[in-house]
Order: structure tokens, then sequence, then C-alpha cells
């Protein structure tokens, strides 16, 4: 059941293009049957020319019309067929550039259909997904695998059929002119068809480790995807796709400028050819000496076995295409097939206004199946509280984040953020009314007011700028040669940490959010930007909750409350100065970590090592 309905998404993708092309499509075709019929016509002259004019044959009774104008003289006669090679020629090569330009538009145009759909649905594919895929591998996917589909549903279609037109009038022609040397003329064709056989073989055989190994990376889709979570969190799924629609748009228009100017024809027959060739030649040679088939059917037929094994060789190129491409279309599909483990109800509510009051019952979740990273966790943030958590590293902080996020599901309990299960929530409304500002700073190849912006697609520049004061970003963003309209490198590796940090800090205020969550923002970054940091955070989410995970154990007293979690549970919750009092896990991380900070004062070389127990209670 599961394969019929991923082949049927796939083929509707594609069967819904090709209604959209269905105009440019019949147009090609059209241009397809008058090329082909151009073609066939082209060896004809000769035939005219060596029968009727040269050696002055009586006319048939087909070209009776043709009796008046060559026997009006031989030099008007040579130059009328002259001109009907040229005649033909000509329009053969308009009707073969119609349907070349036509079909190759529609197939880029396919190309970049796909990759938009691929791009969305990894952008909303599940963080355990993307967690587990290689990111390489997605970006050929995304980038080469759907190139290689461009020409499968259009160019190639016609193509064959073009083909496949030609070979048969060329043999229905020969038959009828002489069957014995049309049976010659065909006696490669076995011989060629198995070159065929074999080639696809080898193509089937090798395209699966090719893709593999393709590193065409679009650097567009490598940044959205290093971000996904920060894509997700911020609902923007739909801006990255209209971002890569416009790299789209210029891809197609290039692509199809170099269809046009570009062709290959495949040479992997030529020995085969010329075997036809000569074989026409001799048979053929000695039925003209017999009387039996004049020397004007003899050049039809070696035109005709000529072009025999152009169709040939370009099916042969085909064929690779083809193979390649049935490749790269089982991988777009195993993609395009996947759901998102975490899905919107059908009647999910719109997130509006939220208080920011939190609540976790008994949530048990984890990565891995059989491996918990969360064990029946539960507290309760009441609206406006400033909550820290805190806990050794795997202790499971950035997972309950990941959750509030609805990143992920729990396996067991709740989430209920203002008396609602979260899950009942639209997933983009909550987030949007969620702030958050990593410790690993994120930032995009755009500009600062771009970046900034980020949470607030909308906002005007003064409250682009409002953002930034607040985050006392503004100083030194005016001092760029640009301003706000200065362009960062990757990851904003161009600023400072401390700069990249206050710039994130303004992404997540711009949205005025009801609940700011901070991974540790000052822990990286100098200390003037991280009193700079705290003293936003302080002013901005007055009344507003705020969830911080805490390393490094700063201004403890100033929470309201703490959550100290250990290997997945909630071991002590309360205020600084009852943590302290009880002399519990709390306290034992407190110590250690007074313990670490004094050893890099004194340096790991002092043999001796004071006992900081008594000061644990003072620190903060």
């Amino acid at each position: 059941m599961m394969n019929v309905q991923r082949q049927s998404r796939f083929k509707e993708i594609v069967f819904r293009h090709l209604l959209r092309m269905k105009g440019r499509l019949s147009l090609a075709a059209v241009c397809l049957v008058g090329y082909t019929a151009f073609e066939l016509l082209k060896p004809w002259p000769l035939k005219v020319l060596f029968d009727y004019v040269l050696l002055q044959q009586p006319l048939p009774a087909s070209l009776s019309l043709l009796q008046d104008v060559l026997h009006n003289g031989m030099l008007l006669s040579l130059g009328l067929v002259a001109g009907a090679i040229i005649g033909i020629s000509i329009l053969s090569g308009v009707f073969s550039y119609g349907q070349l330009y036509l079909t190759s538009k529609v197939g880029f145009l396919l190309s970049a259909t796909l990759r938009n759909e691929l791009f969305s649905r990894l952008q909303r594919l599940s963080l355990s997904f993307h967690n587990h895929a290689k990111s390489g591998e997605l970006l050929i996917k995304v980038s080469s695998d759907t190139a290689a589909l461009r020409d499968v549903f259009a160019e190639w279609s016609l193509t064959m059929a073009g083909h496949g037109l030609t070979l048969l009038g060329m043999m229905a022609i020969m038959f009828v002119l002489n069957w014995k040397l049309a049976l010659v003329a065909m006696v490669t064709l076995p011989v060629m068809g198995t070159l065929l056989f074999v080639l696809i073989r080898k193509v089937k055989a090798t395209a699966q480790k090719q893709r593999k190994h393709e590193g065409a990376i679009a650097s567009h889709v490598n940044e959205v995807l290093g971000a996904i979570s920060l894509v997700q969190a911020f609902g923007r799924e739909e801006h990255e796709e209209s971002r890569l629609q416009k790299y789209s748009d210029h891809h197609v228009e290039q692509g199809i400028h170099t269809a046009r100017l570009t062709a290959s024809v495949s040479r992997m027959v030529h020995v085969v050819e010329a075997l036809g060739t000569a074989g026409i030649v001799l048979f053929g040679g000695w039925l003209v000496l017999e009387k039996q088939m004049t020397p004007g059917d003899l050049l039809i037929f070696l035109s005709y076995g000529h072009s025999l094994y152009k169709p040939l060789r370009n099916l042969s190129s085909l064929s690779v295409k083809f193979s390649r491409a049935m490749v790269s279309a089982k991988r777009v599909a195993d993609i395009l097939d996947m759901e998102p483990e975490i899905r919107d109800l059908p009647d999910a509510r719109q997130a509006t206004a939220l208080q920011g009051d939190i609540a976790f019952h008994q949530v048990t979740f984890g990565y891995e199946r059989d491996t918990n990273v969360l064990h029946e966790v539960s507290f309760h943030i009441e609206t406006g509280q400033k909550v820290a958590l805190v806990g050794s590293s795997g202790a499971g902080k950035s997972t309950i984040v990941s959750l509030i996020l609805r990143l992920y599901e729990p396996q067991t309990g709740s989430i209920v953020i203002d008396g609602i299960d979260s899950a009942q929530y639209n997933r983009e409304s909550l987030r949007q009314h969620i702030g958050i500002v990593l410790q690993d700073t994120v930032l995009f190849g755009a500009s600062i007011a771009e970046n900034i912006s980020y949470g607030k697609p909308d906002a005007t520049h003064d409250e682009i700028e409002r953002a930034a004061r607040l985050a006392y970003a503004h100083d030194f963003i005016t001092a760029l040669s640009n301003g706000y309209d200065t362009i960062l490198g990757e990851r904003g590796n161009t600023l400072s940490g401390g700069q990249r940090q206050r710039i994130c800090l303004a992404r997540a205020i711009i949205k005025q959010p009801s609940i700011l969550i901070l991974d540790e923002p000052t822990s990286a970054v100098d200390p003037v930007s991280a009193a700079l940091i705290r003293d936003t955070v302080a002013r901005l989410q007055t009344g507003k909750t705020t969830l911080v995970i805490a390393h490094q154990f700063f201004a403890m007293d100033q929470f309201d409350q703490i959550l100290v979690l250990e290997n997945g549970r909630v071991v002590e919750q309360g205020r600084h100065i009852d943590l302290m009092a009880r002399k519990g896990r709390y306290c034992d991380l407190l110590a250690h970590q007074m313990r670490e900070k004094q050893w890099e004062d004194v340096g790991a070389s002092n043999p001796l090592h004071p006992d900081t127990e008594g000061e644990a209670e003072t620190y903060a």
C-alpha cells in the first residue's frame, strides 16, 4: 500500500507539471512530425537528379507534375534540385530547433519543480531524520538528481518518439523500393540492439555509485539544511522556498540557453555503421548492374543507411541518460514519499496571545527507540517566571527546549502551554510566539537587516533598528561600511562572537515573544557583550517567561526557579537559596564549577587544591 502511495505521489508531481506544459508539448510534437517528414525527404532530390535529370529516365506517374520543369533545360533542373535540397534542409532545421527548444524548456522547468518540491519536503521532515541523514547526500539529491530527471519526461520521450518515427519511415520506404536490399540494411540492427542492451546494463550497475560520489553542492541548500532547527523554530520554511525559487529561475534560464547551443552525438556504433554501409554498397551496386533498381534508389538506400544509425547513436546516448535518471528518480521519490513525524492535527488551533505558562506532565522522550533521554519529567513554569535549566552535559536540557518548540513529540506524557496541550497547536503559529537564542550562533549569508528580520519577515526598518538598539547592536552595525545592508559571510563569520550573538538576540526580540529561550548566550562571548546581553534580557522579558539553559552558574539568585536535571530526570527544583540549603545535586554542581574556575586561575601545575565546599553558598 505504501509503495502505491509513494509512486502515485511522485507521478502526480510529474503529471501535474506536464499538464501545465501541454501547450508546449503539443507544439513540440508538431515540430517533431515536421522534422521527421523532412528528414525522410532529404535524399529524394538526389534520386531525381541522377535518375531523371542526368540519366533522363522517364518520370513515374507520382512525379508527373515535374515533367515540364525538368525538360526546360539542364541548368534549370539542376538549380531546382539544388534549391530543393537547401529548402528541405532549412525546414528540417527549423522544426528541429523548435522541438529541441520547447522540450528543453519543459525539461528544465520540470527539474526546477522537482527541486522545489524536494527542498520543501526536506524542510518539513523532522529533526530525527536530519540527525541521521548525510547532508552531502541530501544536497546531491536536491541538485544533481533532480537535474538528471530533466530530460526523462519531456525531451527524452519526444526524442525517442522522433527516432522511432524516423526508423519506421525509413524502413517502410526501403522495403517499398527493394525488399532484398532492405533486409541487408537491417541485418546490423540486432548487433546495435545488443550493444545498447550491454551499455544499459553497465550504466545501471554504476549509476547509483556515481550519484553517491557526485559532489555538486548548492550553497543555499547547504546553509538551510545546516540550520534546519532554526528555520523550523522560526517557521520560515516558505521563506526559504521562495529564496530557492529565485535561484531556480536563474538556473532554468541559463540551462535553456545552454541546451539550445549544445548537442551530443554518440560514437559507439561507427564500426557497425560502416559494415552496414559496405553491405548496401556491395549488394545495392550489384542490383543496379542487374537493372533491378536505379542508381537513384541506391542513393536513397545509402542515405537512409547512414541516417539509420543516427537515431541509434542518439538512442544509445539517451539510454545512458535514462538509466541514470531512473536511479535519480528512485532517490528523489524516496524523499518525497516520506511523511514528517510531527504533523499538525486536522483541527489544529492557532496560537494567539500566549501568556507563557508551561507545564510538563510525566514527559518521556528518546531520540532512539528503547533509549530514553527524558524519564517522566514534570515541572511547571508560571507566566512571567525566569527559569534556569542546569545539569551536566547530556542531562536533557536542550531536549526540553526542542520539545517546547515541537521539534519533537514526547513518547508519553504531555506538554501544556497556557492550559492547552502543545500538540493541539499549529506548529508555525506556536513558534511565532517563541524567541530563541542559541549558544552556537546561526546567521545567514544575507544582509544584517535580513538576519534580524528573520524572526519577523514583515518588520519595518524602524522595527529592525529598534531591535538592534535593544540588543546593543546598533552602534557596531552603523560603524560598518554598509550599515544594516552589510552582507555577512557564511554563518556570519565576518563578525566577532559577541556581535553575532547580539544580532541573534535582536532577531529573537523583534518578535516580542511571549516565551524567550536562551541557550547560555553569554558563555562564548566577551565579558562586555555578556553584560549587555544579560541587561537586554532582564529589561525586555519583565513579565514574560524566560527559560535559560545555564552552563555557567552566574547570578543564579535572580531566577524565580531552577530546574536541576540529571540523567533525564528533574532531581531538584526551586530557588537558588532553597537549593543551596538542601546541600543536594545543585550544590554539588556549583561546587564542581567553582573548583574548575579555581584550577583555571591557579593553573593545573599547582598540586594543592582548595576545598571550596564552604564557599559554594556565597558563589553567584
